[in-house]
C-alpha cells in the first residue's frame, strides 16, 4: 500500500505541476500566457523532480512512469510482484492530476476558443504528423531518459529507486533538444491518464482527444525503456 500511496501522490504531482505549466502558458489571460517553450520544459523538470522526490517519501521508488517501472522488471533489480500496484497508481495519478489541473484553470479553459490549445494542456500532439518518425523519436527520447537515470542513480535495491535530482535534469535536457518533434510524452501515464481526463471532464467547446495519436507515447516510450535497460546491462 506504501508503494502505491507513494506512485499515486508522486505521479499526481508530477501532472499537477508538469500540465499545470503547459496551461499556464497556452490558455488565455493567464499570468503566464505565453511563456514559452523554456517555461514549459523548466516546468516539466522541476515538475519531475518534485514527483519522484514525494514518490520516495511515502513509499513508493520515484518511478512515476510505466515504462520505467515495466522496464526495471525486464531488465533490472525491481520485484515483479509490484508491477501492476506501480502502473494502477500511476495511472490513477495521473488522471487525477489532469483534473485538478483543469479545476485550477477552469475560467481560462473557459476563456480559450482555440480547441486544439485546450486538448495540449492534457497531452502531446506531433508538430508534423507521421506516425513512424513520431514513434521514433518518443522511443528515442525515453531511451535517453532511462539509460541516463540508470547510469546516474544506478539502483540496486529491489524497489529500483531513482534519484530525483539526475531525472530532473535528464527531461529538462530531453525537452530542450528532443522536444520539438512531439513533446516529448517519455512517459504513457502522463500522456494518456490526462488524456482519459480531456475526454470525460465537461471542458466546454472542447475536440476529440486525438485517440488516433494516443498510441504512440505509449508505445514508443515503453520500446525506448526496454531498450535502454537492455543496453545499460550489457555494458555493465
Amino acid at each position: 500500500m506504501s508503494a502505491f500511496t507513494g506512485e499515486f501522490i508522486g505521479t499526481a504531482l508530477l501532472i499537477i505541476l508538469g500540465d499545470g505549466v503547459v496551461a499556464n502558458v497556452v490558455l488565455n489571460k493567464t499570468k503566464g500566457n505565453n511563456g514559452g517553450w523554456i517555461v514549459i520544459t523548466l516546468g516539466w523538470a522541476m515538475a519531475v523532480f518534485i514527483g519522484v522526490y514525494s514518490s520516495q517519501h511515502f513509499g513508493g521508488s520515484g518511478h512515476i512512469n510505466p515504462a520505467v517501472t515495466l522496464a526495471l522488471m525486464a531488465f533490472g533489480n525491481f520485484d515483479s510482484s509490484l508491477v501492476l500496484s506501480y502502473i494502477t497508481a500511476q495511472f490513477a495519478g495521473a488522471i487525477l492530476g489532469a483534473v485538478i489541473v483543469w479545476l485550477a484553470y477552469k475560467r481560462h479553459f473557459d476563456e480559450t476558443g482555440d480547441k486544439d490549445l485546450k486538448l495540449a494542456v492534457f497531452c502531446n500532439a506531433p508538430a508534423i504528423r507521421g506516425a513512424t518518425y513520431n514513434l521514433i523519436t518518443e522511443t528515442i527520447g525515453t531511451f535517453v531518459l532511462l539509460l541516463g537515470v540508470l547510469a546516474m542513480s544506478k539502483p540496486t535495491d529491489a524497489l529500483g529507486t531513482l534519484n530525483a535530482l539526475p531525472a530532473a535534469f535528464l527531461v529538462l535536457a530531453i525537452g530542450l533538444s528532443l522536444g520539438g518533434p512531439t513533446g516529448y510524452a517519455i512517459n504513457p501515464a502522463r500522456d494518456l491518464g490526462p488524456r482519459i481526463a480531456h475526454f470525460i471532464l465537461p471542458i466546454p467547446g472542447k475536440r476529440d482527444s486525438d485517440w488516433r495519436y494516443s498510441w504512440i507515447p505509449v508505445i514508443g516510450p515503453i520500446t525506448g525503456a526496454m531498450i535502454a535497460a537492455w543496453v545499460y546491462n550489457l555494458l555493465l
